[in-house]
C-alpha cells in the first residue's frame, strides 16, 4: 500500500498544499517551525483518523480560520480516497472514505497500516509504563481487529467499574457491591483476553526485533523484551490468576475507589544483553532500540496484514551517528514507501537516494519538488 497524494486546506502553516509522492523514498526538507513535519501529521491523520501528537484538532487549523481539511489517495489492490475536516465552529471532526463517512475510528485502524518513528518516541523506552502499553496496543490494534475490539470493550469495562468502586466508596452500598461482582467477572473475561494476546505478541515480536537490531548494528548487542504481567504463567491459566488476584486486592480496592489490577497496570520490560535498558542502557543504545522496535512493528504488521505499511520518519538522522545512519539508511531499501524529514542538506548524502526518489522543501508552509 501507498499515498499516491495529499492536498491540505487550512492545516497549520499550509494553507493550500497539493503533493503527489514516490512509491519509495520521500525526502522532506526544512527548517524547523516550517511545516515539514505537518506533512507527516496529515499522513498520520488520514491513515488513523487521530492527530499523531495527539494535539488537539482545533490547534490543526491554520490561524485565523474556521477549518481544515486533508485529502488523500491510496493505492493497493484498489484505490481508497480518504477525507478529513474538521469544523472549530461546532468542534466537530468528519472522517471519509470513499465519500462514505466513517463514524469509528476503529474501522480504519489497520485499514492504512502505518509506522511512525518521532521524536517522543524516547518514552518508550525511557517514559512511564503507560507509553509501552500505549506501543504495543498499537502496533496489536493495526495487526488485529480482534484485539482492537477487546481492548475498547476493557476500557469501558474498566471506567464502569471504576465509578462504582468510586460510588462504593462513598456510600458502601450492598446493592453496588453486587454490581461490582458482575463487572469484576466482565473485566477478568476482558483483561484475561488481552494479557493472552499480548503474552502471545511478545513471544512473535522478539525475532523482528533481533532481526532489526541485526540491520542496524549487526550483531554486538542482543535485544529483549518480557511482559511484566502474572510471572511465569501459561495462557490458559490467565483468567484464574487474573481473578485471584483481584481477590487479594478486593479490600484495597474498596477502600481506594480504584482499579489495582489488570493489563491497563501493566509493563514490558526492554532488555539489551539480559540487562534491562532503562536502568542501564547508554543514550545511544536507547535511541537504537526506539528504532529497532519501530523497523520490528513495520515487518511484524506487513506480514500479519500482508500490507505494506507506510513509514514516517521524523527528523531522526540529526541524531544518530554516521554509521547507524548508513546502516538505517541501507535497510530503508527493504521497506516500502517511506517518509523522511531533515532540517537541512547536510546528511542526504548518507540516504540511498535513487530516481524514484522525491525530494521536497518545505519553507514557511509552502512545499515545492527539488
Amino acid at each position: 500500500m501507498v499515498l499516491k497524494q495529499i492536498e491540505l486546506q487550512n492545516f497549520r502553516l499550509h494553507s493550500s498544499t497539493a503533493l503527489s509522492f514516490s512509491d519509495k523514498l520521500n525526502l522532506i526538507i526544512g527548517g524547523n517551525g516550517q511545516g515539514k513535519t505537518t506533512i507527516l501529521e496529515a499522513i498520520y491523520y488520514l491513515s488513523t483518523s487521530k492527530n499523531i501528537n495527539l494535539a488537539s484538532e482545533s490547534d490543526v487549523v491554520s490561524f485565523g480560520e474556521e477549518y481544515f481539511e486533508a485529502k488523500g489517495m491510496f493505492a493497493g489492490l484498489s484505490n481508497n480516497n480518504a477525507r478529513i475536516y474538521f469544523d472549530s465552529t461546532k468542534n466537530k471532526k468528519n472522517y471519509f472514505l470513499d465519500d462514505k463517512q466513517v463514524f469509528k475510528a476503529s474501522e480504519i485502524i489497520g485499514k492504512f497500516p502505518i509506522v511512525t518513528l518521532i521524536q517522543s518516541d524516547h518514552a518508550i523506552t525511557r517514559g512511564a509504563p503507560a507509553e509501552r502499553r500505549r506501543f504495543v496496543d498499537s502496533v496489536i490494534s493495526q495487526a488485529s481487529h480482534a484485539y482492537l475490539d477487546i481492548l475498547l470493550d476493557y476500557n469501558k469495562i474498566l471506567k464502569q467499574r471504576s465509578s462504582l468502586l468510586t460510588r462504593i466508596k462513598e456510600t458502601n452500598s450492598k446493592i453496588l457491591l453486587e454490581q461490582l461482582e458482575a463487572w469484576t467477572e466482565s473485566l477478568v473475561t476482558n483483561g484475561a483476553e488481552l494479557i493472552k494476546h499480548r503474552l502471545v505478541f511478545v513471544r512473535d515480536f522478539i525475532p523482528y526485533l533481533k532481526e532489526a537490531y541485526r540491520n542496524i548494528i549487526k550483531e554486538t548487542e542482543e535485544p529483549g523484551i518480557e511482559y511484566d504481567t502474572f510471572q511465569n504463567i501459561d495462557e490458559e491459566n490467565v483468567a484464574q490468576r487474573y481473578r485471584e488476584e483481584l481477590t487479594v486486592l478486593y479490600e484495597d480496592e474498596l477502600r481506594r475507589g480504584v482499579n489495582l489490577a489488570g493489563p491497563h497496570r501493566d509493563d514490558f520490560l526492554f532488555y539489551i544483553n539480559g540487562k534491562e535498558l532503562k536502568r542501564f542502557g547508554s543514550q545511544g543504545q536507547h535511541k537504537t532500540f526506539q528504532i529497532a522496535l519501530r523497523f520490528a512493528q513495520f515487518f511484524f504488521i506487513k506480514e500479519k496484514l500482508g500490507k505494506t505499511p507506510v513509514f514516517l520518519m521524523d527528523d531522526v538522522f540529526g541524531e544518530l551517528d554516521t554509521y547507524r545512519a548508513k546502516r538505517i539508511s541501507e535497510y530503508l531499501s527493504k521497506i516500502g514507501q517511506a517518509f523522511i524529514t531533515m532540517t537541512d542538506f547536510s546528511k542526504i548524502e548518507e540516504l540511498n537516494l535513487s530516481q524514484e526518489s522525491k525530494i521536497i522543501k518545505v519553507e514557511n508552509g509552502a512545499a515545492q519538488y527539488v
